[in-house]
């Protein structure tokens, strides 16, 4: 696509590069950058610094740290992946899931030492970075791929409501407590007699506002506004001794270079929290990538994905922050404030920085509570109710396997719900390879084309012929599936079965597993007086069956031989099981 036809002007793949070039995609669009983008990226950064630091101190208090880490998590991890990420608008910060996951999985491994909470954090990232360099080196960019979108429907509503107990405390101005959903309800309920009525109602204030503004001002940073106003409220009128719990003032300065105090031996249990922080990060990174770079008309390379993500996280690991990735909401007024290029996620930086120089006494006087609010309006959008009924409409299989990922974090926790989730996808992947659709096919009316029966109930069944169609390749863990799928419907045909044809057209490879099932086959149906014949084999599946000698038992096995073909030749005097050919090449 073009550079002006792209709607954005850029393309990030206009100069593809080689060699180390390649793994810099700036050193591919910059020839191409004008002059007056720049002053696009400068707003747009501003603008996501404005909209990015409000969110980062809730979800930095969703995962357990001072607030401050998630503002560093913002400076220094889209500064990180400006050069290396492939994603024009992606921005890169702590995200409500990833934070919510590292908050409940590291508070049994903190001991309450706050030192080494944040220090489990930071650690956790400079994994993630590890494992997104070998995932980049060994090109395992595909296998996310095999995680499946019905899974994550259920997994992130699943998520958004375990999020929004931990935060709903926090609205009603009680402790709150408890280990998982169910718990924190139970315990929720049990102090909701206690509700402080002014933080309640200040909260619910604060989340109508935020809702109103995502309604008629999208794009803008409304939560600072918010934050401001609070701010403000709570510094000019009595209600600071209404028990407000505040974030109180940040430390002024820039985060400091520091490696962890600990390493992977020293805390049990890190490695499948970075794991999962690694594959919720990823996913959401490059869903949100290619869902802004299909409205500009561009793509983006998800390997290339691996690496930015790789450099965001080390950055984090390195200076102090928790986990990053890149969410689609903080990406979507990155965007809509017209940035053309990662140039503004290093705007964005600069913005923070000098917020972290200057501005950070302004926060002493924020409230919790306007935190939880914005939490609970930024998971909103991880429950996609349209979503879920449309997936109750087209699969109640599809639906049910959702539901499993949805209880399985609202009864286990996110991180074990995550590695449910992957289990559940790879089982599904399984099940579905290991039982492929054997279409039972018959003739469309007045023409020589054969399709399924089941779908098509008009279509012509010809007597003593069973024709069926492998719909997957033949392997060895789905051969016998397919062996006893065609044995139950010769036993089910309405008159006896001459002549069983398998139509292989649909079945891109054949091991020789498959061969085998083929040879057992046949001989099987020879013992009943059947016949077996096999029509559409591609290239690989014929040199298979050829290989095996399955050729020279049931005869020819070539490209141009049809089911219509074989049909035709029964009809003209029919195979016999005792014939090794059945059919004449002069037939064929």
């Amino acid at each position: 696509m073009s550079n002006e036809s792209s709607g954005s002007g850029l393309s990030m793949t206009a100069s593809p590069a080689r060699g180390w070039r390649a793994a810099l995609p700036p050193m591919q669009w910059l020839r191409g950058y004008r002059p007056r983008w720049l002053l696009n990226d400068a707003v747009a950064g501003v603008t996501l610094a404005a909209y990015g630091i409000p969110v980062s101190l809730a979800y930095a208090s969703l995962a357990g740290l001072p607030p401050q880490y998630g503002i560093y998590g913002y400076l220094v991890g889209g500064l990180l992946y400006a050069p290396f990420g492939s994603s024009r608008q992606l921005a890169i910060g702590p995200t409500s899931a990833i934070s919510m996951l590292v908050g409940v999985t590291v508070a049994g491994m903190a001991d309450g030492d706050a030192a080494r909470w944040a220090s489990i954090a930071a650690l956790t990232s400079l994994l993630i970075a590890c494992m997104c360099v070998i995932g980049w080196l060994l090109r395992l960019s595909s296998l996310v791929s095999f995680i499946s979108e019905t899974i994550l429907l259920g997994f992130k509503a699943g998520a958004a409501l375990t999020i929004a107990m931990t935060q709903l405390p926090k609205l009603f101005g009680v402790k709150g407590g408890g280990e998982f959903f169910f718990e924190r309800i139970a315990v929720l309920g049990a102090q909701i007699s206690h509700t402080n009525v002014s933080v309640l109602v200040f909260g619910v204030v604060c989340i109508a506002l935020l809702l109103l503004g995502e309604k008629f001002l999208p794009g803008r940073p409304v939560a600072l506004g918010v934050v401001a106003v609070s701010i403000v409220v709570l510094s000019v009128t009595p209600l600071a001794g209404a028990g407000f719990a505040l974030v109180g003032a940040l430390p002024r300065g820039l985060p400091a270079f520091h490696l962890p105090g600990l390493r992977l031996r020293d805390v049990d249990g890190i490695v499948p929290l970075a794991f999962a922080c690694l594959l919720l990060a990823y996913v959401e990174s490059v869903s949100a990538a290619r869902s802004l770079a299909r409205a500009h008309g561009d793509e983006i390379d998800a390997r290339q994905e691996l690496l930015g993500l790789g450099a965001a996280n080390l950055a984090a690991g390195l200076f102090q922050a928790l986990p990053v990735a890149g969410g689609l909401s903080q990406s979507s007024v990155n965007d809509k404030a017209g940035a053309k290029s990662t140039l503004a996620l290093v705007f964005a930086s600069l913005a923070i920085g000098i917020a972290l120089l200057f501005l950070t006494g302004l926060l002493a006087n924020l409230p919790n509570v306007v935190l939880a609010a914005i939490v609970l309006v930024a998971v909103k959008g991880l429950v996609d109710i349209g979503e879920l009924r449309h997936v109750w409409r087209v699969s109640r299989f599809e639906f049910a396997i959702s539901m499993v990922a949805f209880a399985a974090v609202l009864l286990l926790g996110i991180l074990k719900g995550v590695i449910v989730a992957v289990l559940v996808s790879m089982l599904l992947i399984i099940r579905r390879a290991a039982h492929p659709h054997v279409a039972m096919l018959g003739r469309i009316p007045g023409t020589r084309y054969f399709s399924d029966l089941e779908r098509h109930a008009d279509n012509e069944v010809v007597a003593g012929v069973l024709a069926v169609r492998v719909e997957a390749a033949l392997l060895y863990f789905n051969v016998e599936h397919v062996r006893e799928t065609i044995w139950r419907m010769i036993r089910a045909a309405p008159a006896p079965v001459r002549l069983v044809i398998c139509d292989l057209s649909a079945a891109p490879l054949v091991d020789l597993a498959g061969a085998r099932m083929f040879d057992v086959l046949d001989a099987a149906l020879r013992a009943s007086g059947i016949a077996l014949k096999v029509a559409g084999a591609h290239a690989d599946v014929r040199d298979m069956l050829r290989a095996e000698g399955l050729e020279a038992r049931i005869g020819p096995i070539d490209r141009r031989t049809s089911v219509a073909d074989l049909v035709d030749a029964f009809g003209s005097g029919g195979p016999r099981a005792d014939d090794a050919h059945g059919v004449p090449r002069t037939a064929i």
